[in-house]
């Protein structure tokens, strides 16, 4: 899903609190969807944008929302960009 080492995850879990999975008895960890979109913030954050882990802590810590609103309206754009990028092939 994010193309990173599962060690990576585990890092980035001992660092933010925001990511809790649960644990069954062998330690799998189950991710809730609110814990990926965590993931995929930090992500953003790290390895998109370039903030250090204390940057990205920062940012969480201020105003993790305006950070999520703002994935999500690149998201969106990204998904418009593909659509036009397609109908113009076909035109």
């Amino acid at each position: 899903m994010f193309n990173v080492a599962p060690s990576l995850i585990r890092f980035w879990e001992s660092e933010f609190d925001l990511i809790q999975p649960k644990k069954n008895r062998k330690g799998n960890r189950q991710f809730t969807k609110e814990d990926i979109d965590h993931v995929r913030t930090i992500f953003h954050l790290v390895k998109e944008k370039g903030f250090t882990l204390q940057g990205a802590k920062e940012m969480l810590k201020n105003d993790s929302q305006a950070v999520r609103d703002k994935m999500d309206l690149l998201d969106s754009l990204k998904k418009v960009r593909q659509f036009l990028v397609q109908v113009r092939e076909k035109l």
